[in-house]
Parts: C-alpha cells; sequence; structure tokens
C-alpha cells in the first residue's frame, strides 16, 4: 500500500489539521499526520480501544498526560495507553506536526472526549 499525502484530504478536528493515511482499511493499526498550528489544542480525551503512538516530527507540543504536563520537542515520543487521560496544545509561534499510530486502528466511537 502506498499513500501520497497529496492524495489526503485534511480533515480540520478542532482546527488541528489530521491527514488519516490508513481511512477506510481494516488494518491492525491506523496512522496519521497531524498538523498543530499555534494556539490550537487537543482537548482531554481517552480511548476505550487504543494506545496512541505520538511522536514529534516539527515543533512543540506541550502534552498533558494523566494531569502531568510537559513539553514535547522534535523527536520526541508519548505512549498514551488506552484508556489514560490526555490533552495537548501548541502554545508556540510555530506550528507543530505530530504522527500519530493507534493500535488497535483508530475508530471514532471508541474516544471519549471529556467537555
Amino acid at each position: 500500500m502506498l499513500v501520497r499525502q497529496a492524495a489526503l484530504k485534511a480533515l480540520d478536528f478542532a482546527g488541528l489539521r489530521i491527514f488519516d493515511y490508513t481511512a477506510g482499511t481494516d488494518l491492525e493499526s491506523s496512522l496519521a499526520l497531524i498538523e498543530v498550528p499555534p494556539k490550537a489544542a487537543h482537548g482531554e480525551a481517552w480511548s476505550r480501544r487504543s494506545d496512541k503512538y505520538y511522536l514529534v516530527v516539527s515543533g512543540e507540543i506541550r502534552f498533558s498526560l494523566e494531569g502531568d504536563e510537559f513539553a514535547l520537542r522534535t523527536g520526541d515520543f508519548c505512549l498514551v495507553e488506552r484508556g489514560k487521560r490526555f490533552d495537548y496544545r501548541n502554545d508556540g509561534p510555530a506550528a507543530a506536526t505530530l504522527v500519530l499510530v493507534h493500535t488497535p486502528s483508530f475508530d471514532l466511537n471508541s474516544e471519549v472526549f471529556v467537555t
């Protein structure tokens, strides 16, 4: 399987631009690229189904995992295990880019968004 980013349509999720490389497939894991503009944020959430693997490929993100907050910079990685609460935001002046892998694959109905 080969997927070119130019062939994907970005999904807007609360200001985040998400490129889902495995949408519509029946794979064990899923992969997405997330562009996080300055001041954009992913609100608190957790997954009933998947572990989430976040890799910062550019920029810096303020990440919170189970209430502990830290900075993730280019090359840093964070594992969010199933059931663990997390959120993140870009407080910096430049966009950040994340690679996200879900295992098992992403299922919107299994995601819980805290309001």
